[in-house]
């Protein structure tokens, strides 16, 4: 009969612990860490590239980048995870999509500060994301 080798099961069993670990992790938790860590990193863009407002008698804006803020109520709608970033400030969308003059003239472009800002965070949340799971499968397996 033919001899096939020795088998350390203690390993195995390590595995399963750090496998049973993993599967108590608060997956519900992660998403909801990195729904936030997503819309923090998207305020900090938009407020960056929000244009303040230059006046002739010289006085200087900020309400438009002061009004950027985060909704603290995430929701989950199937597997997406949703949180708001916001601006309340009326003049907002003109702004961010482009607006008439006053004499009905002409037209002021868009600065669609919201726009790129998310198209960015967009681009780099796939990094963004593996980064926070890789930290999180670290912790889970990691030590015993």
């Amino acid at each position: 009969m033919a001899r096939w080798g020795r088998v350390n099961f203690q390993q195995l069993q390590r595995l399963q612990r750090k496998m049973q670990k993993l599967s108590q992790a608060d997956i519900e938790k992660f998403c909801e860490e990195a729904a936030k860590e997503l819309a923090a990193r998207l305020l900090s863009k938009v407020i960056r590239d929000t244009p303040t407002g230059q006046y002739d008698d010289g006085r200087v804006g900020g309400t438009l980048k002061r009004g950027w803020t985060i909704d603290n109520n995430i929701t989950k709608n199937g597997s997406v995870y949703e949180i708001e970033v916001i601006n309340p400030v009326e003049y907002a969308s003109y702004v961010e999509y482009g607006h008439r003059t006053r004499n009905l003239q002409g037209w002021v472009n868009g600065r669609f500060m919201m726009t790129i800002s998310a198209d960015e965070v967009e681009q780099k949340s796939v990094q963004i994301l593996e980064k926070k799971l890789q930290r999180m499968l670290g912790d889970a397996l990691g030590g015993d």
